[in-house]
């Protein structure tokens, strides 16, 4: 992009839709915020692209503006207001973005097959953190990007979160705080990213499940969560009085180490089992989940733990695979 590209980034219409064949499936899209800039990565059964590049999509001209060229696949994209991180199986590449794009960094990581990786919000805070699994298992690694230009000379930072390797990661608004979760999924930990310090373990169950996602509300009072079990968990983060304890631990019992005196969830709500699902907060007490299915589910919460279904509905008509 030249220096007088900013001027072309406008906010995107919505409810516009794009024929398949104009970009072939996909496995990787990433919006810049609101704005009319996209990130694609080919995949899928009928491809276009190369699934070892990401290609940034203007949509109010509908013309490709950059593309990034990799030697293995993409398996996840990150975009920020100044910064592209392309996520790779052993590497993660930082670029500045989107005006004179040059490469910043590059890391090699642990073996990532999922695309792990999670990048601050906002640029107007001190630092600017990249979080991603360390190489050592069940731990997180830390990289402050405000600091960090062409090399990575400091040795990384990193916690041991947990036993087994990370599944899941999310950091709040102003990247003060990270959420992490294992394999297991029975657990979440939410540390402090500059005092590197555990501030909060909340347990979504006692069974082991596989976590889509974490979220952070906006304010960073409550915490969301949805895995395979067909559940949405909310925990309260600041007022952790919120949460729910059982029973056993107001009598002093604790022969079952932690566990009794685990943090449960302020509130939950289901969802279709099994189907991959994503959920975030609308509002500090309302929750929003997509599922795979189709479906959406809005919730309303209090602190006190009573949640109510606001709205539902289905957006997709289900078809065979050979239709997408």
């Amino acid at each position: 992009m030249n220096r007088n590209s900013r001027e072309k980034v406008f906010k995107i219409k919505l409810n516009q839709d794009h024929d398949i064949s104009s970009y072939g499936s996909i496995t990787h899209a990433e919006m810049l915020f609101r704005t009319n800039l996209l990130a694609i990565v080919g995949g899928g059964l009928r491809p276009r692209f190369s699934e070892n590049v990401i290609l940034i999509l203007d949509d109010s001209t509908k013309q490709f503006v950059l593309q990034y060229t990799f030697q293995m696949p993409v398996l996840g994209v990150q975009l920020r207001k100044d910064k592209l991180v392309a996520i790779l199986q052993k590497e993660i590449h930082v670029f500045s973005f989107p005006n004179d794009s040059k490469k910043l960094i590059t890391m090699e990581t642990r073996d990532n097959p999922k695309g792990i990786c999670e990048v601050s919000q906002s640029v107007a805070v001190d630092k600017q953190f990249l979080v991603l699994p360390g190489h050592k298992i069940g731990s997180l690694q830390f990289v402050d990007l405000s600091t960090s230009e062409t090399s990575m000379s400091k040795a990384p930072i990193t916690v041991s979160a947990h036993q087994s390797e990370i599944s899941c990661i999310a950091l709040n608004q102003d990247a003060s705080m990270v959420a992490s979760a294992s394999e297991k999924g029975t657990l979440i930990r939410v540390w402090d990213t500059l005092k590197k310090v555990l501030l909060a373990e909340l347990r979504r169950g006692s069974d082991t499940a596989n976590l889509y996602c974490i979220n952070f509300s906006r304010d960073s009072e409550f915490l969301c969560c949805a895995s395979d079990k067909g559940t949405v968990h909310v925990f309260a983060v600041r007022d952790l009085q919120l949460n729910k304890r059982s029973a056993l631990s107001k009598i002093g019992l604790n022969t079952a180490g932690g566990y009794i005196d685990s943090q449960w969830a302020l509130a939950t709500f289901t969802v279709p089992p099994e189907s991959a699902c994503v959920c975030t907060f609308v509002s500090k007490n309302t929750v929003a989940a997509i599922c795979m299915d189709g479906t959406y589910h809005k919730y309303v919460f209090s602190a006190s733990g009573n949640c109510n279904r606001e709205s539902f509905d289905i957006y997709l008509d289900l078809c065979e695979d050979d239709d997408f």
